[in-house]
């Protein structure tokens, strides 16, 4: 599986060359070579993470203005390395001299959840006793437990496991069919799983069990619909094509799009990643540089039910499981994971004069650099949009399916929850909050940018309001 990840990701990074730019992702040789060295000098060690361990801002600016006879920055892997009894090591690897630079160990952290480990909670899980047993009471019968499924969840903090488990919670579902959704039926208790041990070490049960719901699924399929009554009708085709082809450029990962030159880069817990973004100024003729670097940072969800242990549903999307391990690939028409296209934008500008009923208007477009990943139930739609006037746009959609709980017909959801399926038990659809974190690096030259000295302050630290002495900035 590991090395079925490194494959799919290679193609999503860049091919098997030298790397042409310091902070283009590390490659499938690259990362070949990264384990190689590690093992030859440190033994049998799992990888958590390989990734590249960027220049230092101040070592790249030399490179970015003559990148043709400046030295390219030293190559550095940074990797996640836990050996056999869990220990977990901080490593920096030298690629341009095949050595380890760095070798620390971390006590009282875990690295990130990744997918072997997941597969590995529900394939075991699903065996042991005490949850087949426990499926049972519920009105699951041993032999249909391959209709069990499970989404292990870190467990943000309990002291009843401590910092040294490799804990997970599982939230387990029943799905009739392998079509149905599982999520229209939650199951009552939740099993703990030591990931490091590869075994459940409790199983969370409610005071108050709640039987398995046996109603018809609810779904979405082709012939559902029909029988409902069919599709929607009246929506006639609508056409998008570029007869002569895109309007942007991609040069290695430089992507050129009307006056904008932006490095895609890609990791596994960011996804992605863009770097060096300028912005050209004809009227000077030079690039003026706004970002150097611009990502996601972190997600995190908590979902605020007091009920154990929904309590414990708190989930950092990015930091433990990483947005670009768990970043789709695209395979209709889109091979690897980054999407690259352009969109009309509507009105770009526009301005009536009501003396004589002149109107001027700009059609607008933007160009979206964008990526899709799935945690569980969730799917995150994140794009970086630039637009022809220099604005700069994060948007993100949410979809997928929201995470559920059931209850008992006459249990209070006190505001928690919203019940969404109402055959017994009924089905909670929990409420989320999400939090997004950018993590902006600006590349503003001091001429360009506004510093507090430049505006006015009135006595209490506010902006005053204007005066002849104001300056208007």
């Amino acid at each position: 599986m590991a090395s079925y990840r490194i494959q799919q990701f290679s193609g999503h990074l860049s091919a098997n060359r030298p790397a042409k730019h310091p902070l283009d992702p590390l490659d499938a040789y690259e990362i070949e070579n990264v384990v190689s060295i590690v093992r030859s000098q440190k033994g049998t060690v799992h990888f958590n993470t390989v990734t590249l361990h960027e220049p230092r801002k101040q070592d790249m600016p030399k490179w970015l203005a003559n990148p043709g006879t400046t030295p390219v920055p030293t190559r550095v892997a940074d990797v996640v390395a836990v050996n056999r009894s869990g220990q977990v090591y901080d490593v920096l690897v030298d690629l341009n001299r095949g050595i380890i630079t760095k070798w620390e160990a971390l006590d009282g952290v875990q690295p990130m959840i990744i997918l072997e480990e997941m597969i590995n909670v529900e394939h075991i899980l699903c065996k042991d006793p005490r949850v087949i047993e426990q499926c049972s009471i519920i009105g699951n019968a041993p032999e249909d437990m391959d209709k069990v499924y499970c989404d292990p969840w870190t467990i943000t903090h309990d002291e009843k496991y401590g910092t040294k488990a490799r804990a997970q919670q599982a939230l387990l579902y029943y799905r009739p069919h392998v079509d149905d959704s599982q999520y229209s039926f939650p199951l009552d208790f939740y099993p703990v799983f030591d990931v490091a041990k590869k075994e459940v070490i409790d199983v969370d049960i409610p005071p108050v069990r709640r039987p398995l719901s046996l109603a018809k699924p609810n779904n979405y399929h082709v012939p559902d619909i029909e029988k409902e009554g069919g599709f929607r009708t009246g929506l006639k085709p609508i056409n998008i094509t570029q007869p002569e082809r895109v309007s942007f450029t991609v040069q290695n990962r430089v992507i050129r799009w009307q006056n904008w030159s932006i490095h895609v880069g890609f990791n596994y817990r960011e996804g992605i990643v863009l770097n060096d973004i300028n912005f050209f100024d004809k009227f000077e003729g030079k690039n003026r540089p706004l970002f150097y670097r611009l990502s996601l940072a972190e997600l995190v969800v908590p979902y605020g039910n007091p009920d154990h242990p929904h309590h414990r549903k708190h989930a950092f999307d990015i930091g433990e499981y990483g947005a670009g391990n768990m970043t789709n690939s695209l395979a209709l028409g889109i091979k690897n994971a980054i999407c690259i296209h352009e969109e009309d934008a509507g009105i770009l500008f526009k301005h009536t004069d009501f003396r004589d009923d002149s109107t001027i208007v700009t059609r607008g477009r933007k160009l979206l650099i964008s990526h899709i990943f799935t945690a569980a139930n969730y799917e995150y739609c994140i794009y970086w949009v630039f637009h022809q006037d220099g604005t700069i746009q994060l948007e993100i959609k949410l979809t997928g399916i929201l995470n559920t709980a059931c209850i008992n017909p006459g249990d209070d959801t006190e505001g928690y929850g919203t019940e969404v399926y109402t055959a017994e038990p009924i089905t909670l659809l929990l409420r989320p909050r999400n939090f997004f974190e950018k993590n902006p690096c600006m590349d503003i030259p001091p001429s360009y940018a506004i510093t507090p000295s430049q505006v006015q302050q009135g006595k209490d630290g506010c902006h005053c309001a204007p005066s002849k002495e104001s300056v208007n900035v």
